[in-house]
């Protein structure tokens, strides 16, 4: 045992290392990001980075496919907006109305879907997501096809002004950041190991004694409430809550960003959704036809680098990262 312990120990060891190096490499990349590029860019871009990294959390660690994550990030938008305009609250506790509100469909959703598997779950998320989009279309507070437009940022903790483009630059990162930390946890925490023990075969982990229902569940939900996250942060950004963040092709780009940048790797939804945000912004004169580029980059992906560009990074390099 001992002799099998020596050699778990440096694959462990290596793990963590880089792990920790391309932690410090993103942070630093973060630092520097905003003398070199647009911050309102770069706030959208870390917006659907985490947004990303929580649905990664779903499919990529417990092999659960949800078709209508936008429920839960366009739904906490519609109330972190209406929270911040109407109600008056701070741009804090607008985050966490938003959060709280994904959270809680999160697990309507989740405990209805759960009880399917395969493309069963993928259809009720999907079905669920589009009963709320045509809700969000009828609804009076939404605003319709012209949702809540001029939300105020206001001031973070009552004396942080948040209109300053820098300074919530750095408001955004630090959300992403302790988000992105958070899923770090929950991924290589005891309860992330019976994740991807149900993930790689459920049968066993309920033949162990795992209640596979009740974690597929709190994944679910935490999936939901990160997700919110993003979408409240991105309402605040763009002082706008949309129509476009609950509809489906939401749900579709998300997941593309993710198969992109590497499915079941903790950078690889921070980088598919840089790339898909990039290539987005360099294609709006196209128009529609930013579709048809996206489908031919999912074929590519699926057929040639299905790991994506951390996962055959991370191969190359003989990284897990």
């Amino acid at each position: 045992m001992a002799g099998v312990e020596t050699l778990k120990a440096p694959a462990g060891t290596l793990r963590e290392r880089s792990e920790t190096i391309a932690f410090a490499v993103m942070v630093a990349a973060l630092v520097v990001a905003p003398f070199v590029a647009y911050p309102l860019f770069l706030m959208q871009a870390l917006c659907f980075a985490l947004f990303a990294c929580a649905f990664n959390l779903l499919i990529g660690y417990v092999g659960l496919l949800s078709f209508g994550h936008a429920l839960y990030f366009g739904w906490a938008s519609y109330l972190a907006a209406h929270s911040a305009k109407v109600w008056g609250f701070p741009p804090e506790l607008a985050i966490l109305t938003g959060a709280a509100t994904a959270a809680g469909l999160g697990l309507v959703a989740g405990a209805l879907a759960i009880r399917r598997q395969g493309i069963y779950f993928a259809m009720i998320t999907l079905a669920l997501a589009q009963m709320m989009f045509f809700f969000a279309l009828q609804a009076k507070f939404t605003g319709g096809e012209d949702g809540i437009q001029a939300v105020p940022r206001g001031r973070l903790f009552g004396f942080i002004d948040l209109r300053d483009q820098m300074t919530m630059y750095a408001f955004v990162v630090v959300i992403f950041l302790a988000g992105f930390l958070f899923i770090y946890r929950i991924v290589h925490s005891p309860f992330g190991e019976v994740l991807k023990a149900i993930r790689e075969n459920e049968a066993r982990a309920i033949s162990l004694g795992y209640r596979s229902e009740r974690y597929k569940l709190v994944a679910f939900v935490l999936s939901a409430t990160f997700a919110g996250v993003a979408g409240a942060t991105k309402a605040l950004v763009f002082q706008l809550a949309s129509l476009t963040d609950v509809d489906w092709p939401m749900s579709g780009e998300v997941i593309l960003m993710t198969l992109v940048g590497g499915l079941g790797t903790l950078f690889g939804p921070v980088a598919g959704a840089f790339f898909m945000v990039t290539l987005e912004n360099y294609l709006t004169t196209i128009g529609q036809w930013v579709f048809v580029v996206q489908g031919l980059i999912f074929v590519v992906c699926v057929l040639l680098f299905r790991r994506g560009i951390v996962g055959e990074l991370a191969q190359l390099l003989r990284v897990k990262l």
